[in-house]
C-alpha cells in the first residue's frame, strides 16, 4: 500500500512567510545587537585608550602615548580627536623623523575643518618645531581667529602668547613687536597677565611698552613688588633715571631682599649725583661735578692703563688709544680754570666729551666699570635722558 504527502493547503503559505519573516528579523536584531555591542565596546576601550595616552603625554612619555593613541584609532578610526591627540605626541616626541606624519594627520584634520582652532595652534606648533616663521605666523593666526571650544578669549590670548616667544626666539623683534602691542589691547585687567607681557615687551627691547604694564599693574595694585621692580628697570633701561630711583626706592621698600632693585637703586643714585646736566643743579654744583668727572676719568684712565700694562707717557712707540686719551686729558686739563666764565657755554659739553670718551674706550679695552666710571659711561650712553 502506497503512502502518500497530504497535500498542503495552499493557505498555509502566509504562514510559512510569516514564520520566516519573524526568523530573519530575530536574526537580523540579533546581529545588530552584536554589532552594537561590539561597537560600544570598542569606543569604550577606545576611550580608556585616549586616557592613557593623555596621562602617557603629560607626564612626558611620548612612545607611550603614541602606541595608546594609535590603539585607539583601531578602536575608532575615524575619531577625529584620537588623530588630533595622536599628532601631538608625535609631533612632541623631539623626533624629527615623526613631524611629517604628525603634520600629515593634522593636515587631513584641517581640510576637513580649517576653521578649528585646535588643529591649527597644533600645526603651528609643527611649524615652529621646524622653525619656519612665515607657517608658523599664519597658522596661530589662524588658531587666535579660529573657532575654540571653550574660554576663546583666553585661548587667543595663549597662541598670541606662543607666538611672540616664539618670534622672539627666532630673532624677530619687529613681528613680535606688532604683536605685542595687539596683545596690549585685548588684556583683562589681571596681574599675572600684565606681568607677564611687561616681560615680553623686555624681551622685545621695548622699555617704554614694558612701562606701560608695569603701571598698568600698579593701577590696581600700588604694592605690588614685581611691577615696582619692572617699572624701575624700565625706567633705568630707558635713562630715566630719577623716575628709575622713585619706583626702585619703593621695590626695595616693599622686597628687601630684592637684590636687583638694590643694584639698580644704587646706580641711579649714583649717576643723578655725577651728572652735571641734570637741570635742577646750580651753576657751583654743575661746575663742582664737571670737575669731580674730570679726576675721576683721569683715575680710570691709569687702571687701565697699568691692568694692561700700557704706558701713558707719550712717545714715539705710544701707539695705544689710552695714551691718545690721556694725552687729550692734559691739554683739556686747563679748561676747567674757565668754567665759571659766564661767556664760556660749550665749555661744559667739551669737558665731558672727553671724560665719556675715556669712559667708552677704557669699558671697550679693560671692561664693564664699577662705581663711579659706571654712572659716568651710563650718562654719555643716555645723556639727554640723565638731564632731566
Amino acid at each position: 500500500m502506497l503512502w502518500r504527502l497530504p497535500k498542503l493547503v495552499p493557505r498555509s503559505a502566509p504562514v510559512i512567510l510569516l514564520v520566516l519573516t519573524l526568523a530573519a528579523a530575530t536574526g537580523f536584531a540579533g546581529v545588530n545587537h552584536l554589532v552594537t555591542r561590539f561597537t560600544a565596546n570598542q569606543q569604550a576601550r577606545g576611550r580608556k585608550l585616549d586616557v592613557q595616552g593623555l596621562s602617557a603625554a603629560s607626564a612626558g612619555r611620548y612612545e607611550d602615548a603614541i602606541s595608546a593613541f594609535r590603539a585607539a584609532l583601531t578602536c575608532d578610526p575615524a575619531n577625529s580627536q584620537y588623530q588630533l591627540s595622536l599628532a601631538r605626541a608625535l609631533r612632541d616626541s623631539n623626533d624629527p623623523r615623526r613631524l611629517d606624519e604628525a603634520e600629515s594627520y593634522l593636515v587631513a584634520l584641517w581640510q576637513r575643518t580649517p576653521q578649528d582652532a585646535a588643529v591649527n595652534l597644533a600645526l603651528a606648533r609643527v611649524a615652529a618645531h621646524r622653525g619656519s616663521v612665515e607657517d608658523a605666523t599664519r597658522y596661530y593666526h589662524n588658531a587666535m581667529y579660529g573657532v575654540w571650544n571653550s574660554d576663546p578669549d583666553g585661548n587667543r590670548r595663549r597662541a598670541r602668547i606662543e607666538l611672540i616667544q616664539f618670534l622672539l626666539k627666532k630673532d624677530a623683534p619687529e613681528r613680535a613687536e606688532s604683536e605685542l602691542m595687539a596683545l596690549a589691547t585685548s588684556l583683562p585687567p589681571d596681574a599675572d597677565e600684565h606681568l607677564q607681557a611687561a616681560q615680553l615687551f623686555l624681551q622685545a627691547g621695548d622699555n617704554s611698552g614694558a612701562l606701560g604694564q608695569y603701571e598698568e599693574v600698579l593701577r590696581f595694585d600700588p604694592v605690588n613688588a614685581t611691577a615696582l621692580a619692572g617699572a624701575g628697570e624700565a625706567n633705568y633701561r630707558s635713562g630715566n633715571y630719577a623716575t628709575a630711583e622713585r619706583y626702585l626706592r619703593a621695590s626695595v621698600n616693599v622686597d628687601p631682599q630684592d637684590a636687583n632693585s638694590r643694584q639698580l637703586l644704587a646706580s641711579s643714585e649714583e649717576i643723578l649725583r655725577a651728572s652735571p646736566f641734570h637741570s635742577h643743579i646750580s651753576d657751583a654744583e654743575r661746575n663742582r661735578r664737571i670737575t669731580a668727572a674730570f679726576a675721576q676719568a683721569e683715575q680710570r684712565l691709569k687702571v687701565c692703563a697699568q691692568q694692561k700694562g700700557i704706558s701713558l707717557t707719550p712717545g714715539p712707540n705710544a701707539a695705544s688709544p689710552l695714551t691718545t686719551l690721556q694725552s687729550l686729558w692734559t691739554v683739556t686739563k686747563p679748561d676747567l680754570e674757565r668754567l665759571r666764565s659766564p661767556a664760556e657755554t660749550a665749555l661744559p659739553d667739551t669737558i665731558m666729551d672727553v671724560v665719556f670718551q675715556i669712559e667708552q674706550q677704557t669699558a671697550a679695552i679693560c671692561g664693564p666699570p664699577q662705581g663711579t666710571d659706571l654712572a659716568l659711561l651710563l650718562i654719555s650712553q643716555k645723556r639727554e635722558a640723565a638731564a632731566q
